[in-house]
């Protein structure tokens, strides 16, 4: 069981505020699996229009907070420390509960494959027991 604290994350993520989307890494090997949290919180800028009186934090936005997760485990996995992980597909991608103000996501990514310069990944993310998104995603890799 490895965890990484935000520090740690700063060191693999190019993403800043207000688009870096995990808070911490509870679990990985670094291989085949990686789980993230993210604390949602009502200082979140999307929430300021999405939708007033009822905040709801985006589905994209959930599938970024997946794809940074996945970003760590791809970044960490297979020699490829120092690149950066670009989206190049979403795929079978629902949402089944809205994401609140106080929820805490527990993103889980698992590994399906790579090629070359792609690696292909399953993410799901939760809140509580809850599924609340899941979605297969690709990517490529930073050439330097």
């Amino acid at each position: 069981m490895a965890s990484m604290d935000i520090n740690d994350i700063f060191e693999v993520l190019p993403h800043r505020y207000p688009m870096l989307l995990v808070d911490r890494i509870t679990d990985s090997d670094f291989e085949t699996y990686i789980i993230g949290e993210k604390n949602v919180t009502f200082n979140e800028p999307f929430f300021a229009g999405h939708f007033p009186g009822n905040p709801v934090m985006p589905g994209v936005l959930q599938l970024e907070a997946m794809a940074q997760v996945a970003g760590i485990l791809l970044n960490k996995s297979s020699g490829r420390e120092g690149k950066i992980a670009y989206f190049t597909s979403i795929d079978k991608a629902k949402f089944r509960r809205m994401v609140k103000p106080g929820d805490t996501l527990r993103l889980e990514v698992h590994f399906i494959r790579a090629r070359l310069q792609m690696a292909k990944v399953i993410g799901k993310a939760f809140v509580e027991d809850e599924m609340v998104c899941e979605a297969e995603m690709s990517f490529t890799f930073s050439k330097d």
